[in-house]
């Protein structure tokens, strides 16, 4: 059976790389009817916070990622971690080391001065024929593991294709610290055989990890997994995504208005693609998804395609639900919706006009309460003149038996007519007074969502 998994660190934000791995990784399990598991890799003790945890959950939560095992903590698992450390040093396929951090700094600074790659020279390595010195007392020895010193591990990457890696490219290493607490790659191989991963799907900054992964399984006399790595996500001036330059934590997408399925959307398109399809819900995603379809090439993120995503989901909505998301950002902004026009109605006008969430309650606000509008406007479409008009068709709004957008539409080419004037004329200082601004949808809809009272009670105060 296919299982795969989603493994962060608790280190800060779920940011748009992970999910883009939790979310392929979710679409093989569900195309293949596999379970999909979530792990918490919380070995880094200093960085790991239970606030980033909360961050990762609520995160996954928000994007609709579901998973059927987890989630599961490294932390939680320390004493299995030692028992199969222990295993190691029993089987010789692993080692202590003493070597101080002193001693360490120096060897580095010798094979750096000679314009060698750095690295450990195994001297604590039990070999044949070799003498170990006699072990410092003062020295807590860290476990290292017994990299093979040639050959080399090949595999086939279910995105890359086959990647082989010498041996001789390894260093030794190190399993388990001073303190006894184990390392990342040790951990996740551990995880990996006990929780049956059968792929392991993650970003290509882990290739390097992989041969030492694979070398300890087989040391262990694991299965292993097959592994595909996903390429990086660029900006658009093409660099790594920084959470300096680039909004890359899933609660910023969340803050500027983004829906969750459109995220999704977007970041399945970032090296993987079927046909000429960009719009799609994730039932269609997991119907089509295969590795075999994902780009070995990094991708770029592009803001402007993005956004129109965005608006397309947005068009296609439920509007009760766009209104309990509206309700929350107008409450923020003090706008209520307790007197006035139902707020789905009004989005149902006025959504096709936004590509986000943030845009859509500016959209709405004025249903509402009227804005004050810009001195431009008014100078422009609020002479003397025209005021005196308004009210005159203020009159005949008021005797408006049926208030609907059909029954206003029908004041207005008589109106004109009579005052001898353009539509325009009419409907932008109307928009003006009723509205506070002059952009939006068409006036008579607009109108007949507002009220009969309030529309009368805006134009002639």
């Amino acid at each position: 059976m296919i299982r795969t998994r989603f493994a962060p660190s608790p280190t800060g934000f779920l940011h748009i790389g992970g999910v883009r791995t939790a979310l392929f990784s979710w679409a093989f399990a569900r195309k293949q009817g596999g379970t999909f598991v979530l792990r918490i890799e919380d070995t880094d003790l200093e960085r790991s916070t239970p606030e980033s945890v909360k961050a990762i959950m609520d995160g996954m939560h928000w994007v609709g990622l579901d998973y059927d095992e987890g989630p599961f903590y490294q932390t939680q698992r320390f004493d299995r971690y030692k028992e199969v450390i222990q295993q190691l040093l029993a089987s010789g396929h692993a080692y202590h080391c003493y070597c101080s951090k002193e001693e360490l700094e120096t060897l580095r600074a010798e094979q750096e001065a000679r314009g060698e790659k750095p690295r450990y020279d195994r001297r604590w390595r039990p070999e044949a024929g070799k003498t170990l010195p006699q072990p410092p007392a003062d020295v807590q020895p860290v476990v290292r593991f017994k990299t093979p010193l040639d050959g080399s591990v090949a595999w086939e990457d279910a995105v890359k294709g086959r990647i082989e890696i010498n041996n001789a490219e390894l260093d030794d290493l190190i399993i388990a610290r001073p303190d006894g607490s184990p390392t990342y790659n040790f951990c996740v191989v551990v995880d990996d055989w006990d929780m049956n991963i059968t792929h392991v799907i993650r970003g290509d900054d882990h290739v390097n990890n992989t041969p030492r992964q694979i070398n300890i399984l087989l040391a262990l006399g694991a299965p292993l997994p097959v592994y595909g790595h996903l390429p990086m996500i660029l900006n658009e001036d093409g660099q790594k995504m920084s959470k300096r330059r680039d909004a890359v934590s899933v609660v910023d997408y969340a803050a500027k208005g983004i829906l969750p399925e459109a995220l999704l959307n977007y970041l399945a398109r970032l090296g993987w693609g079927h046909g000429d399809e960009e719009f799609f819900n994730m039932e269609q995603f997991v119907e089509w998804f295969s590795l075999e379809a994902v780009s070995p090439s990094a991708s770029r993120f592009n803001n402007e395609k993005f956004l129109w995503l965005n608006a397309q989901h947005i068009k296609a909505a439920d509007n009760q639900r766009l209104a309990g998301l509206i309700a929350e950002r107008l409450a923020a902004a003090n706008v209520d919706t307790g007197h006035g026009p139902g707020l789905a109605d009004v989005i149902a006008l006025v959504k096709e006009r936004v590509q986000d969430l943030n845009a859509l309650a500016r959209e709405v606000d004025y249903f509402y309460s009227k804005r004050t509008p810009q001195a431009e406007d008014v100078e422009k479409h609020l002479s003397a003149d025209s005021l005196a008009r308004m009210q005159r068709f203020a009159d005949r709004l008021a005797s408006l038996d049926s208030w609907t957008a059909e029954s206003i539409h029908g004041l207005f080419k008589p109106f004109c007519a009579d005052e001898g004037i353009k539509m325009g004329q009419l409907g932008m200082p109307l928009r003006v007074l009723v509205c506070g601004t002059t952009q939006t949808p068409s006036v008579d809809a607009v109108l007949a969502l507002i009220g009969q009272q309030a529309v009368l009670s805006r134009i002639r105060s």
